[in-house]
C-alpha cells in the first residue's frame, strides 16, 4: 500500500485529489493538509509520497520541502503546480524534488504517476517539461558534455530513468540486479554532477538523448 499525504492551501484540491486517489486498491491517502499542517501531518503520518503545492500563502511549498528533505528518512515529494511555466520548478528540483505535476492531470494518470514515485522513479509533467528544458548545469558545461563522460550502459540506464522507469524495472529491462543499477544510478548522479533522478532526466533530455529512437547504445 502506497501511504500519500496532499499538501495544499485549497481545501478543493485536497478534497479532489484524495477522491481520485481513494478509486485506487493500492493507494490510501493517509492525510491532506495545508502548508502550515504539513510537517506535522508527514512527521505523524510517514507517507511514501508528499504531492505538495508549489505555491501557498502560509507556508510555501518550497520551504516545506526542503524541510522534508532534511528529515532522516523523507519522503519522496512531488511538487503541484497549476502553471506550465512556473519559475518556481527548478528551484524545485535542485532542492530535492522527484518531479513535478500539473494539477490539471487527467484522473487517470494521477495514481499512476504516484505509483513510479513511490517505486523511487521520477515524474516529469510533459508540458512542465518543456518549460525546463533549458535547464543549465550549475558550472557553465552543456548538457552534451555531461553526457560524454557517461559509460553506454550509463547512458542506457539514463534514459530508462528519463523513462519514469525504477531500480527494479530498469535492472529488468537490462537483466541487472536492482543493486547493480542502484551502483550505476550512483555513478550517473556523480558524474553529471546533480543530486536527484529529476536533474539527470533533464540533463538527458537537453542533450537530446530522449528525441531519437536509437538513444540507446
Amino acid at each position: 500500500m502506497v501511504r500519500v499525504v496532499v499538501v495544499d492551501d485549497d481545501a478543493l484540491v485536497r478534497s479532489g485529489l484524495q477522491l481520485i486517489l481513494r478509486v485506487a486498491a493500492d493507494i490510501e491517502v493517509v492525510a491532506t493538509a495545508s502548508g502550515g499542517e504539513a510537517i506535522d501531518a508527514i512527521t505523524r503520518h510517514r507517507p511514501d509520497v508528499v504531492l505538495l503545492d508549489i505555491r501557498m500563502p502560509d507556508v510555501d511549498g518550497l520551504t516545506i520541502l526542503r524541510q522534508v528533505r532534511a528529515m532522516p528518512h523523507p519522503p519522496t515529494v512531488a511538487m503541484l503546480t497549476t502553471f506550465d511555466a512556473d519559475e518556481y520548478i527548478t528551484t524545485a528540483l535542485r532542492a530535492g524534488a522527484a518531479g513535478f505535476i500539473l494539477k490539471d492531470t487527467h484522473p487517470e494518470q494521477l495514481a499512476q504517476l504516484v505509483r513510479t514515485l513511490a517505486a523511487g522513479a521520477v515524474v516529469l509533467s510533459p508540458k512542465v517539461s518543456r518549460s525546463v528544458v533549458d535547464w543549465r548545469l550549475e558550472n557553465g558545461e552543456d548538457a552534451a558534455g555531461a553526457i560524454a563522460r557517461l559509460t553506454g550502459r550509463e547512458r542506457d540506464i539514463l534514459v530508462h530513468i528519463a523513462g519514469g522507469l525504477s531500480n527494479t524495472e530498469i535492472g529488468t529491462r537490462m537483466y541487472l540486479s536492482a543493486g547493480t543499477v542502484k551502483d550505476h544510478v550512483s555513478a550517473i548522479l556523480t558524474k553529471l554532477r546533480v543530486s536527484s533522478r529529476v536533474q539527470a532526466a533533464l540533463i538527458a533530455q537537453r542533450a537530446g538523448l530522449l528525441t531519437h529512437p536509437d538513444g540507446m547504445s
